[in-house]
């Protein structure tokens, strides 16, 4: 049984809409990730923006809890039931029906289509819902519903805001499994099984915690699809099922070790996290430092981990993703499309841990010999700023042991590492909008785009909002605030083109747009009074010329990175602005010169064959079935547009474009660098901007021309380049002309030196000096400016050069280290030289004595 299936369909004939599960990166500045099936509709729940038409959808919503107040990690792999990536089914009422209808749907679907035996179902209910209770009489007997309190069996978004009284279906898993004193209804214990949420939204908490009832109450549901498919399957763990299995076997046939269920732990760890880490990659999240990335960083650390308890000593992660998508691609295309970008990524970080795994092991087996019942903050936060184990990491170890981690003083050198990095993440970045969006919706809709063809258009103000997002009746000159027009020719920000500016004529200064809930709103100054109802001349800056070129530019770079670097290539964020193109694309290396080159001559190419752009809009189906690519992760409506240029070109676009390639003009790469594990990013140029970029290398090329006194660059810098090696040469033997002769003295058989040198090279003396000797310990200082160079060498003898470097370079203000037999540092105060000398010599008889 397709379980995931007979869900959306059975709701779909009771009258819901099907909807897509959402990205796991929500559209909500306030969350890290998708961690419920009514996250998506959180915005109608709240009152943000009207319901929809029809008022009730259905969802198989991907979520993921592994950061934040939704936390499973800890847990994943050590229950039956935790995971970090799991789906939840859900259907939903905007307003539309209540409780009774809830009730009835939900016991029609788990007893009539999944044929779940009555007798194997219990119900809870808030303590307070007298009126569940009853509803749920007309499906199971009384003695099978319990009431629970608030900590159980009731639900609210926040300290405010929409909440309300829950219920939850249980299924008995058997008394011949569970014999706990906790396994019973209403226990801690595993027997009972939820299975089905059903939250009844009635109230309204306000700031005093008083609560109101809705007038229109809804609807939330969410049901575990992997919990379903265990109890359909006759399992008692998750992990058990189809849906796993099949990784545990792979993770047992490339570790060599058999699977069982009591000692499996690793195995289910690491079935679990390659969900989630194949999942986020695939949709566009990177291994980071920070934020979203590092928390998908994580992940797949534990699940090395694990991987190294089971012996597995090379990358192996990302063998398992094509056992993934044997599962699961089918449900969610992506998967596959992007299997080999994915594998490539999951293998480079793999092997970028397992290069310190083991030395951080070593650190954490030698910490434990130290350590009681709480593990040192210090060690915690070295394993994981010097050898890249999280946290988490360290206390998924710790568990193992029954012991604790100093949090506080992790956290503590945490901030101070943050404080001098100046980079702590704070939120998705992105500011979370409130305001009278809904009253706009409700009373107007969306308002219609017109500047794919027309920059100058009369049209009509509908609404004001100050800067705060209130609706006002006028706004006055000096003040800035958000303009809501009939029709625009203004377009709001979005698929990495820029919103424009431009002017409402004599009134106000457009200083950008942008889309809120799909309205178009354009930011502006005012500069004579403007009020609700006015008709305004509304003119797109000439910007919006070079903003078009960029942007068409940006779809031809898109086409040459897939022919040049191959199909792995995917867009990972873009910026179009009239200067310039920012573009962001998933590959696992540096593009080398050559690698550029090509790409700027395919784009060049494209512009100079004068292609036409053509732009169609039909409905998205037929889009992508012409082979338009399409971003994850983008909104796309029942019809899109489809801009291509020939035959080297075909994407889904809302964004505005030129009609003819040749009027890029030219087309140049000023940059080519990294954003994060697997992410590269290209600068360019084009238009007006590639011509300014050839004016200033030409500038550039005159100005080397001058400083080297010849008309060809080349041939001047040449003949610098000589006389540079000439010059060496001579100083070179004048300086071994003049070398001093360092003084040596005898410690037991160790010839010992400790000297300061006015010129030289420091290195290079050590190094002789080792030739000459058999048994030695050096150390030499030099000055230079007003700074100390000093370097310590050690050839069979009783010192370490980097210990001798460490308790010296202090004395200088400096710091420095090295290996055992070469290290060098370097010193602010050169007032402590002679000082410094005394205590190398004395650190050196206390070493050798």
């Amino acid at each position: 049984m397709d379980i995931r299936a007979e869900f959306l369909n059975f709701f779909e004939k009771k009258n819901h809409k099907i909807i897509e599960s959402a990205p796991l990166v929500p559209d909500d500045a306030t969350l890290l990730f998708n961690n419920a099936g009514m996250v998506p509709f959180k915005n109608i729940f709240t009152g943000d923006i009207p319901a929809p038409n029809p008022p009730r959808a259905t969802s198989s919503q991907v979520c993921l809890r592994a950061g934040g107040k939704h936390n499973d990690l800890e847990n994943v792999g050590y229950t039956n039931r935790h995971h970090t990536l799991f789906e939840m089914l859900g259907n939903f009422s905007f307003g539309d029906y209540f409780k009774e209808e809830a009730i009835a749907y939900a016991w029609e679907f788990i007893t009539e289509v999944l044929e779940i035996p009555a007798d194997k179902l219990w119900v809870t209910v808030h303590d307070s819902d007298d009126e569940a209770e009853e509803l749920w009489k007309k499906h199971i007997s009384a003695d099978r519903i319990m009431r629970l309190g608030d900590a159980d069996n009731f639900w609210q978004m926040g300290d405010t805001g929409p909440c309300g009284p829950c219920s939850e279906i249980f299924y008995d898993q058997g008394a011949e499994h569970f014999n706990s004193t906790e396994d019973k209804m209403g226990g801690e214990g595993d027997r009972f099984l939820e299975i089905w949420n059903l939250v009844f939204m009635q109230y309204e908490r306000d700031a005093n915690g008083t609560l109101n009832p809705l007038p229109k109450p809804s609807i939330d549901t969410g049901m575990g699809l992997e919990r379903v498919i265990a109890i359909k399957e006759g399992k008692i763990s998750n992990y058990d099922t189809s849906l796993f299995m099949p990784l545990i076997e792979e993770v047992s046939k490339i570790s060599g070790v058999a699977y069982n269920y009591e000692e499996g732990a690793s195995f289910r760890v690491i079935a679990d996290h390659i969900r989630a880490v194949s999942f986020l990659l695939a949709q566009g999240v990177n291994f980071d430092k920070e934020g979203r990335g590092y928390v998908l960083r994580r992940i797949l650390r534990r699940a090395v981990r694990h991987g190294y308890l089971l012996g597995i000593r090379e990358p192996f992660m990302y063998k398992l993703v094509d056992v993934l998508n044997s599962t699961m691609s089918e449900q969610y295309p992506y998967l596959s499309e992007k299997a080999e970008n994915v594998k490539e990524l999951i293998r480079l970080e793999e092997k970028r841990f397992l290069k310190t795994i083991a030395s951080g092991l070593a650190l954490f087996e030698q910490e434990l010999e130290n350590t009681g019942d709480i593990f040192s903050g210090e060690v915690a936060f070295k394993l994981y700023d010097t050898f890249g184990f999280p946290l988490d990491l360290t206390e998924d170890m710790l568990r193992e042991k029954s012991m604790g981690v100093d949090s506080a003083e992790f956290d503590r050198l945490m901030t101070e590492q943050r404080t001098r990095a100046k980079a702590s993440w704070k939120g998705s970045g992105d500011a979370a909008s409130s305001g009278d969006f809904k009253s706009l919706l409700e009373e107007f809709g969306t308002n219609k785009f017109s500047g794919y063809g027309n920059l100058n258009q009369e049209t009509k103000v509908l609404a004001l909002l100050d800067d705060s997002f209130k609706r006002v009746e006028s706004l006055e000159s000096g003040e800035k605030g958000w303009v809501f027009l009939e029709e625009t020719p203004f377009y709001a920000e979005s698929g990495g083109q820029v919103g424009d500016e431009g002017t409402l004529k004599e009134i106000a200064k457009v200083l950008d747009t942008k889309k809120f809930f799909d309205l178009n709103l354009s930011n502006v100054e005012v500069t004579s009074q403007i009020k609700v109802g006015d008709k305004v001349q509304a003119i797109v800056d000439d910007k919006r010329a070079e903003i078009a070129r960029h942007h068409t530019a940006t779809h031809l770079l898109h086409s040459a990175l897939k022919e040049i670097l191959g199909s792995h290539v995917s867009q990972a964020g873009s910026l179009n602005d009239h200067k310039r193109v920012r573009f962001d694309f998933s590959h696992p290396k540096a593009m080398s010169s050559e690698e550029i080159s090509k790409v700027e001559d395919f784009v060049n190419n494209a512009v100079l064959k004068a292609i036409n752009v053509k732009t169609e809009v039909m409905n998205v189906e037929e889009a992508k079935n012409s082979g338009a690519m399409a971003l994850f992760g983008e909104k796309y409506g029942d019809e899109v547009r489809v801009v291509s240029v020939g035959d080297v070109s075909l994407e889904l676009c809302g964004g505005t474009h030129i009609e003819n390639s040749s009027q890029i003009g030219a087309f140049f790469i000023t940059k080519e660098s990294g954003v994060s594990a697997g992410v590269r990013r290209i600068e360019a140029v084009c238009s007006k901007s590639a011509l300014e970029l050839a004016k200033t290398f030409r500038a550039d090329i005159e100005k080397v021309s001058q400083e080297v006194k010849n008309k060809d660059p080349m041939v001047g810098i040449k003949r610098l380049k000589d006389e540079v090696h000439s010059l060496k040469a001579e100083i070179k033997a004048l300086q071994k002309v003049g070398k001093k002769e360092l003084v040596s003295q005898k410690i037991g058989d160790t010839e010992v030196v400790v000297e300061i040198v006015e010129a030289g090279d420091i290195k290079e003396m050590i190094d002789e000096l080792k030739n000459k000797n058999d048994s030695l310990a050096v150390m030499l200082l030099q000055k230079k400016g007003d700074k100390v160079m000093l370097a310590a060498g050690v050839k069979n003898a009783n010192i370490k050069a980097g210990a001798w470097i460490k308790e010296i370079a202090p004395i200088l203000g400096g710091g420095g280290g090295g290996r055992d037999d070469f290290a060098q540092a370097g010193g602010k105060d050169v007032s402590k030289i002679l000082e410094a000398v005394e205590k190398s010599k004395e650190f050196v008889k206390s070493q050798l004595s």
